[in-house]
């Protein structure tokens, strides 16, 4: 069974959300991430591994249809977009929305909760929200 940190893929998903004009740069949104669980009192895991695992995310987001690479002029191909399955996910995984935490847990129980179909298949459950 395929373990996903919700928090960082949240935090790489918001980037994207609001990184028009600006390169994706994940390893410096692991160090900010983990500036923050910091910030707040919380533990925060091996800053090396949390950056390769957010570089890890990116190519997994990017290859599985999460996000695509901007289409808009002067795009250098190094900053995305989110796609509408990208979009779902964030909206399913959100922790500003209250009870983010259902979806997080039936995601959590699923073989690859990120496969494209299984995603898509739990996504279009109207109770998993």
């Amino acid at each position: 069974m395929t373990t996903y940190n919700w928090d960082l893929i949240e935090r790489l998903l918001h980037e994207v959300q609001n990184g028009a004009g600006h390169s994706f740069a994940p390893r410096t949104f692991a160090e900010d991430y983990a500036a923050d669980k910091a910030a707040a009192g919380e533990p925060i895991e091996n800053l090396d591994h949390l950056k390769t695992l957010a570089c890890d995310y990116e190519k997994l987001l990017l290859d599985r249809g999460y996000i695509t690479p901007r289409e808009e002029d002067g795009s250098t191909g190094n900053n995305f977009s989110l796609t509408l399955r990208g979009s779902s996910l964030l909206s399913l995984i959100d922790s500003s929305i209250p009870g983010n935490d259902h979806p997080r847990q039936v995601l959590d129980e699923q073989e690859d909760a990120l496969d494209e179909a299984t995603f898509d298949t739990v996504a279009s459950k109207a109770q998993i929200a």
